[in-house]
């Protein structure tokens, strides 16, 4: 078994007991917990960007070299044709020859003898269709020499530098999937056993969590500590940085499950279950697999891998530019807040954020300073004595809002997600996550400046159980069905839902 879990502490806490903290949590889950700070890196992200910049090494080696005067003036059309082929077969190639697999990237001599081949029958293509298809003429055997040369010895040097990063990120645990087990007993350390016995396996367990005590539920599984329990788990995958869940309860006990499940099913991560003691057999469009052992796909994490790239992509270039277009909008209702009463012009109110982080939010102040509520313990209602003239007037048009543009560049909030909530939001005297099963479901994902919910009239005062119902429902609705074109077609609709402002004050 690896040596993944930091050692227990000196004096003999066990694995999996020891007085809880504080927090809720024993030490050791708090210990195990510290050791997975780091972000984890994605093998689809990583393996994407290897294949951008071999392309990127070939279009710009391949321009040079055919453009470059080395043999005369080429034609462009044999320019493009050239570097199109290339831009097709090299990729294709450095595939079949599993040049982006993770124990292929580790290998310096493997991957530079494979990356050799693959580069080698690029130009061996092009050749041939230079010689049998009359295409490619106007290109010298100098310029195709010249290009062979400088692109292998340019993507041999990329690659030894990928082999560097991926060496040192494979020492530092950040190319692995960290997973956690829900369950215990024989079923879980047969699952441990099975999933450690594949070659290049990238699971990483690091614990378990039962509801069950005694001889069903021992305190260490087949080399790993049990954690705590269910409820546990969802403490502990606030503050640790785990990617998956596995449940290794038998699918037959249904109600076990269906009570595990509606606990999880509201953290960010991927949930699966392990069908390897069902002895039932999967095809791969029904199920996933870690080498042979098959699993149940329940929940995918939201917006992962590229999605996230793309997401955070988005934000930056529209909050860039929202900036920009609306800074006259925001010096003058910092004019008008400062000639209006004294204070600062911004409110920091502490929310939810992503992960059911804590954050703050940035918002124009629309209330007197010495009545200000930054732990939102009173509901602003119509009418309120504590709100401005100026602060009816931008809490009515959501202008208070603008400052949040700038939670965006810092990461902590999305131009378009569930919106944040104040950590004491409450209705009837009741928090909002005590109201609606599944509530923090909704911090699944970043919070946003705008949202689904908004735009189909749900903002302002939440005085019924009914209103952050519906929030929670339309955000929940966003989160399982999010796209880029989701979130542009929600940024265009947002300036006419405020136009609606009957429950905005």
């Amino acid at each position: 078994m690896k040596d993944v879990l930091p050692a227990a502490p000196s004096g003999g806490t066990p694995a999996g007991g020891g007085k809880p903290s504080a927090s809720g949590l024993s030490p050791r889950a708090l210990e195990v917990a510290e050791s997975l700070q780091k972000t984890v890196i994605s093998r689809s992200v990583l393996s994407g960007l290897v294949r951008l910049t071999d392309i990127g090494i070939v279009a710009i080696i391949g321009a040079i070299a055919l453009t470059g005067g080395f043999s005369g003036q080429t034609a462009l059309s044999d320019v493009f044709a050239a570097l199109g082929i290339a831009l097709l077969l090299t990729p294709t190639f450095l595939q079949a020859a599993d040049c982006y697999q993770l124990p292929v990237m580790r290998n310096v001599v493997s991957q530079g003898a494979r990356t050799t081949i693959a580069w080698t029958l690029v130009f061996a293509a092009l050749v041939m269709i230079k010689n049998f298809s009359g295409l490619l003429g106007g290109i010298a055997d100098t310029q195709f020499s010249i290009w062979f040369g400088l692109g292998l010895s340019t993507l041999l040097a990329a690659r030894f530098a990928v082999s560097l990063f991926v060496r040192k990120w494979t020492k530092d645990g950040r190319l692995e999937r960290r997973a956690v087990i829900v369950g215990g007993g024989q079923a879980a350390a047969d699952f441990i056993h099975e999933v450690e016995s594949q070659p290049n396996n990238d699971i990483r367990i690091c614990g378990l969590f039962d509801d069950r005590k005694g001889s069903r539920s021992p305190e260490v599984v087949a080399g790993y500590p049990k954690l705590g329990t269910v409820n546990d788990l969802v403490e502990f995958a606030r503050v640790a940085r785990i990617d998956m869940l596995i449940v290794t309860i038998p699918l037959r006990a249904e109600k076990r499950l269906a009570d595990f499940l509606k606990t999880l099913w509201v953290l960010p991560v991927d949930i699966r279950l392990s069908a390897h003691t069902d002895k039932l057999r999967f095809r791969d469009r029904a199920s996933s697999f870690i080498g042979t052992v098959p699993f149940v796909d329940v929940v995918h994490k939201p917006m992962a891998d590229w999605d996230s790239i793309a997401k955070r992509a988005f934000d930056l270039v529209f909050a860039s530019l929202m900036i920009v277009l609306l800074a006259p909008v925001m010096v003058a209702t910092a004019v008008a807040i400062r000639m209006e009463s004294k204070g600062p012009v911004l409110f920091r109110q502490k929310r939810y954020g992503f992960n059911n982080e804590v954050i703050d939010v940035l918002k124009f102040r629309s209330m007197y300073h010495e009545m200000a509520d930054p732990l939102a313990k009173k509901v602003v209602t119509k009418n309120d004595p504590r709100v401005t003239r100026v602060g009816r007037f931008i809490r009515r048009t959501s202008i208070d809002e603008l400052p949040q543009l700038f939670n965006v560049l810092r990461g902590d909030l999305s131009l378009v997600g569930p919106r944040p909530h104040a950590v004491n939001a409450h209705t009837n005297e009741k928090l909002w996550d005590e109201v609606v099963d599944g509530y923090f479901a909704r911090h699944k994902v970043k919070p946003g400046v705008t949202g689904w919910a908004q735009i189909n009239g749900w903002r302002g005062e939440v005085d019924t159980p009914e209103k952050i119902e519906k929030r929670v429902e339309y955000d929940v609705y966003y989160i399982e069905n999010w796209s880029i074109l989701f979130d542009l077609r929600i940024l265009v609709q947002t300036p006419f839902a405020l136009l609606k402002t009957e429950n905005a004050y």
